[in-house]
């Protein structure tokens, strides 16, 4: 009988302990992810085989509530779709519109032959082409 009650205090304390602990911080912001239209990119007019480049995207940033998450990167062959994606907060008062623009950039390495496709997603179903032949 004495384990049966120990066990049973055990997990009412258990219970008590799980049911009273917040994981929620109400004091810190909320966000969420939002694509930001590319504007303009530093591409090569050619790459060369096995070499790899820094690019550069240039983005709005419209106010002090977003900033630089990631860069969304979706490679089908070679086509490669870009899109700058922001971390937005909400539910705060005191953003203000900057409409900053700025720069981000990742390494790239040419691996196939041919040329490839980039779309840069400028909003909507809107994308800025740029086609980058690949010389051996």
């Amino acid at each position: 009988m004495y384990f049966l009650m120990k066990k049973f205090v055990t997990y009412c304390l258990l219970a008590i302990f799980i049911f009273s602990c917040s994981v929620s911080d109400d004091s810190s912001p909320q966000f969420y992810n939002e694509f930001l239209p590319i504007e303009s990119t530093t591409l090569p007019e050619q790459f060369r085989l096995g070499d790899t480049y820094d690019i550069t995207l240039t983005y709005i940033r419209p106010s002090t509530c977003y900033a630089f998450n990631n860069i969304y990167n979706k490679e089908q062959g070679n086509e490669i779709t870009l899109a700058v994606v922001a971390n937005v907060a909400y539910q705060t008062d005191n953003c203000e519109t900057v409409n900053e623009e700025m720069e981000t950039s990742f390494n790239f390495t040419a691996n196939h032959n041919g040329s490839y496709v980039f779309k840069l997603w400028q909003g909507e179903n809107t994308y800025l082409i740029v086609e980058v032949p690949v010389v051996e």
